[in-house]
């Protein structure tokens, strides 16, 4: 495909030297080696990887609680000292046949059985059924369904291996006059993880085609637009290798392969968007393969490590919290992200070589031109200049009126309230789910509701006064102890099973009020407030989540730090300016407030529920907005690099900062945009899915995507560089110095006097000032006057003549 030259646009001079450069050297030297040792590599990955998915937890409570909480370790005594305590699998039986129950005595019987049968299961423990117990908390109201609740041992990964192996073949479905259904915590998780494997493949049949279409159009080579992909296909085969690692020494989420699969596929597309665009623009000057690819790695190339560096910072951020959700997503992500950058780094730019004008191959934008009839187009970028000069004539009212709107589109967020997630993300097709509804409409009372005491050390008469005064607190329904039921302070003389192990004893605090409130969680720091002579810890679902939100309250100052200090520092670095580091910052925060305030107004309040396909619960899961809030801003801050560093580019250029803007916004416009586009298709495609907290996830990053793209990009960003001028660029002395000796600009060199001038850049000779009028007269000929135009073709003439010469 013919490449058109840049107007106006001087030669670049390669830098001598540098890693880049020396990058570039071995891409071009040695291209068909850097690919097979690619090859090699990645064959490795698929091994090394092809089992991560069953080595992935599903995300239970466990996942979102700090681990070394008071709940938690109340939990494990729990579960180590009365596993029957905290039954984890149920088996809901319901009687066949017309006018049964599960009192009938044949129903009985085989109730019984099953009972047993269930019980010589190897890893089940702490078998208890209606028929067994005959307690009326485990039959229905109606009398038609009767429970029978066990605990599978082992950690998560065993538990779900045991359901799936040896429970539900054998008791799943018709047992004789008993149709069964499997519930509890260890179906419900092993549904979800299920549902998000069977998603995963759905979502990218769905964004891969979809991803390819548009990036033939963006490209206009069907050979071209591969180019990504594969880039992507390296960071997500690579990063499920190391995750494969990473889960012989920690926990790692279900949720780190939709993370992994958006990233992949999203960075790997953005970053091979900028190089080959790049590239192609340096062919266009006329030169050489070499020189060009030189070029290319000392300017996108260096913007694509700027920009992974960001990224990962962003998402590094999440390892400051306990969560191990949180952490195994941190883990999956800045392992995807430095793949990407590595594989268009290196990869990328051998592929180039080898394929030479065989990128263009496949000319999809051929039979296009055949059907406008070779019609004139103006000059790429043009549209985003005049968009871009538009905005700066009229930026008070562009800035104002973007910033209000975006502020009223986050103000739901004000409502959130944070919550736990249960049953409900499932499909109400799934079992697991109708189970647990079945159990909570149809049974006396929930026991997931319940508050869990766990004491050590206490005497008989000491465990009952602490049981007395815990059922006299407001809120409490009753206080299950090992001496009977307490309610309002008074022994009921109901006998209760034995609830003591050696020096440890537990009791059941039953509240009055819903479990997950600001009720229910005032009752637990009531609970938590009781003075005792002897140790008690406090645990169960309100427990748990009044610990995770106290974990990422101590964590979110400096997760935050961490981000917006990297953050001020890599920007710094790049522009060698004080104020566009903050700006960065605060209108990346500022292109997230959409999302907040969608995720509220949708998956909290339950607008559109029925459109989307999900339960609204009224709350948010708590570790959810941390995680879609580092991925957003290091995906929007990824594009504001892309735009910073090329408008820096032409301002060290021409030295003229409106015509930096807006030739920065001609660049990258277009590369921006398609980009945004193609990862807010696969984060829709992620947003696809069954779960309810992963199409929270997928369609809320997607909506930030698009906003920061299409919004902050292309409105707010030129409307604030407009008011700010060139007081943009400035910088005091000393930090001038410090740029100029670290400080690095996407063209690859240091430019030692930057910021010496009020606008931080160079007084611009005559040749760039004649070039950069030329350039605005391409995007916009009413923006120069007649005479400048004589001076500028005068001095084009003296460039034809000398060349002559």
């Amino acid at each position: 495909m013919p490449h058109r030259p840049r107007t106006g646009a001087p030669p670049h001079q390669t830098s001598p030297g540098g890693p880049f450069t020396a990058l570039a050297r071995l891409s071009c030297n040695r291209p068909r080696l850097l690919l097979l040792l690619t090859l090699v590599l990645l064959a490795g990955a698929v091994v090394l990887g092809s089992g991560v998915a069953d080595r992935l937890r599903s995300g239970g409570s466990g996942g979102v609680v700090d681990p070394a909480s008071e709940s938690s370790y109340a939990a494990k005594v729990l579960e180590r000292e009365f596993p029957d305590a905290r039954p984890n699998v149920v088996l809901l039986a319901e009687a066949n046949g017309a006018g049964k129950g599960v009192d009938d005595p044949g129903i009985a019987q085989q109730g019984r059985e099953l009972t047993d049968r269930l019980a010589a299961v190897p890893g089940v423990t702490g078998v208890a059924s209606y028929w067994s117990t005959r307690s009326p908390a485990l039959r229905s109201q109606d009398g038609r369904e009767a429970m029978v609740v066990a605990r599978i041992d082992g950690d998560e990964l065993a538990a779900e291996r045991t359901l799936e192996d040896r429970i539900i073949p054998r008791f799943d479905g018709r047992q004789d006059d008993l149709t069964v259904r499997i519930g509890g915590s260890v179906a419900v998780q092993h549904e979800q993880q299920k549902l998000i494997a069977e998603d995963l493949i759905r979502a990218e049949l769905i964004a891969l085609p979809i991803t390819l279409l548009i990036l033939m159009v963006v490209f206009g080579s069907a050979v071209a637009a591969l180019l990504p992909i594969g880039i992507g296909v390296i960071a997500i085969l690579g990063t499920n290798a190391v995750l494969r690692v990473i889960t012989e020494f920690t926990d790692v989420s279900v949720f780190a392969t939709n993370l992994t699969t958006a990233l992949g596929l999203g960075l790997a597309i953005d970053y091979a968007l900028l190089i080959v665009r790049r590239y192609r623009e340096e062919l266009d000057t006329g030169k050489d393969l070499r020189d060009a690819l030189t070029t290319t790695l000392n300017t996108a190339g260096r913007t694509v490590l700027f920009s992974a560096a960001t990224v990962a910072v962003s998402l590094a951020a999440m390892m400051v919290f306990p969560l191990y959700f949180l952490r195994s997503l941190a883990y999956a992500g800045i392992s995807v992200v430095v793949l990407a950058a590595v594989a268009a780094l290196v990869v990328l730019p051998a592929l180039l070589v080898v394929l030479g004008p065989r990128i263009d191959a496949w000319d999809v934008r051929k039979l296009l031109k055949r059907r406008s009839g070779g019609q004139r187009k103006s000059a790429p970028g043009a549209a985003w200049a005049r968009l871009a000069q538009g905005v700066m004539r009229r930026a008070p009212l562009v800035a104002t009126g973007t910033f209000a709107v975006l502020l009223l589109l986050g103000a739901p967020f004000l409502n959130v309230d944070f919550g736990t997630a249960d049953y409900r993300q499932l499909p109400s097709s799934a079992q697991s789910r109708q189970v647990q509804e079945n159990i909570k409409d149809g049974f006396q009372g929930s026991p997931t509701g319940a508050i869990e005491v766990v004491t050590e050390r206490a005497a008989g008469a000491e465990l009952g006064s602490y049981a007395e005064e815990l059922s006299t607190l407001p809120g409490v329904l009753r206080v299950d102890a090992p001496q009977g039921r307490y309610a309002d302070g008074e022994l009921s003389g109901i006998a209760q099973p034995s609830r003591t192990a050696g020096d440890t004893s537990y009791l059941t605090v039953v509240p009055g009020v819903e479990a997950v409130s600001e009720e229910g969680k005032e009752l637990v720091r009531d609970v938590r407030a009781v003075g005792t002579p002897f140790p008690a810890h406090v645990s169960g679902t309100t427990a748990a989540l009044i610990d995770s939100q106290s974990a990422i309250g101590r964590g979110l100052p400096w997760a935050i730090g961490i981000i917006v200090l990297a953050t001020l520092v890599l920007v710094f670095l790049l522009t060698g300016s004080v104020l566009v580091p903050v700006q960065a910052v605060l209108l990346n925060a500022l292109s997230l407030t959409a999302m907040l305030g969608a995720v509220v107004w949708v998956f909290q309040d339950g607008n559109f529920s029925d459109l989307l396909g999900f339960t609204p619960t009224g709350s948010i899961e708590t570790a959810l907005p941390v995680l879609m809030f580092c991925l957003a801003f290091g995906l929007s801050m990824d594009y504001g690099v892309f735009l910073l560093s090329r408008i820096n580019e032409e301002r060290l250029r021409t030295g003229d900062h409106r015509a930096a803007v807006v030739e920065g916004i001609r660049g990258t416009g277009g590369v921006i945009t398609a980009a945004a586009v193609v990862l807010a298709v696969v984060m829709v495609a992620i947003g696809s899915s069954r779960i309810t907290n992963t199409k929270m996830l997928g369609l809320g990053v997607a909506l930030a995507i698009l906003m920061d793209a299409m919004v902050i990009r292309t409105l707010l960003v030129p409307a604030v560089l407009s008011l700010t001028g060139k007081a943009t660029w400035w910088a005091p002395g000393p930090l001038r110095r410090l740029h100029a000796r670290f400080g690095i600009s996407e063209g690859g060199s240091v430019h030692h006097d930057a910021g010496s001038r009020a606008d931080g850049g160079r007084e611009p000779t005559a040749d760039t000032a004649a070039r950069a009028t030329a350039d605005r007269e391409t995007a916009d000929p009413d923006a120069v006057d007649p005479p400048v135009r004589t001076a500028v073709a005068q001095a084009d003439e003296e460039h034809r003549t000398a060349a002559k010469i």
